[in-house]
């Protein structure tokens, strides 16, 4: 799963001692393996190889320059969902025409933008964006590469804010109208149909909700693929990670449970679908995120009180929800664990951060291991939807980034300084 692991009582990144990190380049930090990328990445693509596919990488689950490189060298291609994202690949030595770009408000400037660059495909969401898409591509004097995004009304069965597939989501276009949407758009004279999209959700833990999503839209690619020359199909992303127990040695309870034997994985993911796409020819293209950085990536922090009061035992630490607001915004797990590792009586405890916000926790009542002031903990889990969701709030510079690679690191992120919070800004004119 990971290269994280206790070394001699100490918590390694690979063979770099995570504390010695803490120490050389400050607190808040995040540290990645480059190690894991490369062997997620190559998990799934090998899983996938009876197939013609693509493995695109949705860098909104982490964008640092370092981290797309490392799968810009793998061969992946990525999955954009605005200009800045295509601007970050092309800085990182991504390969534009490897890339898809989705989202469902892309401006005129983004999708001439895409076009300039020669995007293998811009995935609409609605007719009125193929409509602007092609009067884009007009004024370009180019054909745009276009697929349309299905919704298959599939539930995911996951977080309300990160379930996509359903008719109450905002995203793509009801199942049953997309047979007519793309007979319309093939009259378009700016525009050629390369694919078929489709994503249900994100975290998703069990191969059953892609299971029933490709059996249903399958069939429709197939129909569209004969109709209008088709090339690709894409599922899109979504393949879950583990975040409890991401630190387990051996084998734990939890992990010869029911639910670890049914949580999805390359091997059980690519079981189940590879016989239902091979048949259609068509290249099949995915978008993975979460399941190649999630558990490549750590937060460090610094232990800077312990407050007990009459009912509840707080460890403030230097980390805060603009550094990783998952917790705080989705009511998110992380194992949380000591960077020197600690045996003895665990007592149940609140981790938050110094941010003034009553949300600003990392966990509520979690039985961990008592430490002291100045001593690191770890946040695991957090290479994906952390340092590229983090903010300013409350005037706080974003956390430096350090990749490992054996026993070398390197800073991928330098530390935000303080003056540059306010750079941009300007008192108005009349203010002297």
């Amino acid at each position: 799963m990971h290269e994280f692991r206790y070394v001699g009582g100490q918590l390694h990144c690979e063979r770099a001692a995570v504390a010695a990190l803490a120490e050389q380049h400050g607190t808040p930090l995040f540290v990645y393996s480059q190690g894991t990328l490369q062997a997620q990445y190559e998990r799934l693509d090998s899983a996938l190889a009876p197939l013609d596919h693509r493995i695109c990488y949705a860098l909104k689950a982490n964008s640092n320059l370092a981290v797309l490189r490392t799968f810009a060298q793998a061969g992946a291609g990525f999955d954009l969902v605005s200009g800045g994202e295509l601007e970050r690949v092309l800085a990182a030595g991504g390969d534009p025409s490897r890339c898809i770009f989705a989202g469902v408000g892309k401006t005129e400037g983004e999708i001439a933008l895409a076009l300039r660059h020669g995007i293998y495909a811009l995935n609409a969401e609605s007719e009125a964006e193929l409509a602007r898409i092609d009067r884009v591509a007009a004024r370009l004097k180019r054909v745009a590469p276009v697929a349309v995004r299905v919704n298959p009304n599939v539930e995911a069965g996951t977080h309300a804010k990160i379930t996509t597939g359903t008719y109450d989501n905002k995203f793509g276009i009801a199942f049953e109208e997309v047979e007519a949407v793309y007979a319309r758009a093939a009259r378009r004279r700016h525009l050629r149909l390369r694919g078929v999209q489709m994503h249900i959700g994100s975290q998703l833990t069990a191969v059953q909700p892609f299971e029933r999503a490709v059996r249903k839209v399958a069939p429709l690619a197939e129909t569209l693929r004969a109709r209008h020359g088709l090339e690709f199909f894409s599922i899109g992303g979504g393949m879950g990670i583990v975040y409890r127990d991401a630190l387990a040695s051996g084998a734990p309870a939890w992990w010869r449970s029911a639910a670890a034997r049914r949580l999805v994985t390359p091997a059980r993911y690519a079981a189940v679908l590879v016989p239902l796409l091979r048949p259609l020819g068509l290249k099949i293209l995915l978008e993975p995120g979460r399941f190649l950085v999630g558990n490549a990536g750590i937060l460090v922090t610094r232990v800077e009180h312990v407050k007990r009061t009459g009912r509840k035992t707080f460890v403030i630490v230097d980390a805060a929800m603009n550094d990783l607001i998952r917790p705080a915004f989705y009511d998110a797990y992380h194992e949380i664990v000591p960077v020197r590792r600690r045996g003895g009586r665990r007592r149940a405890a609140d981790v938050v951060g110094p941010v003034c916000e009553s949300g600003d926790y990392f966990c509520q009542d979690r039985p961990l291991p008592q430490v002291r002031e100045g001593e690191y903990l770890a946040l695991m889990s957090a290479g994906a939807y952390g340092s590229v969701m983090g903010s300013n709030y409350n005037s706080r510079p974003w956390a430096a980034e350090v990749l490992v690679r054996g026993g070398r690191s390197s800073v991928v992120r330098t530390r935000q300084a303080v003056v540059d919070l306010w750079r941009g800004e300007r008192l108005a004119a009349w203010q002297g």
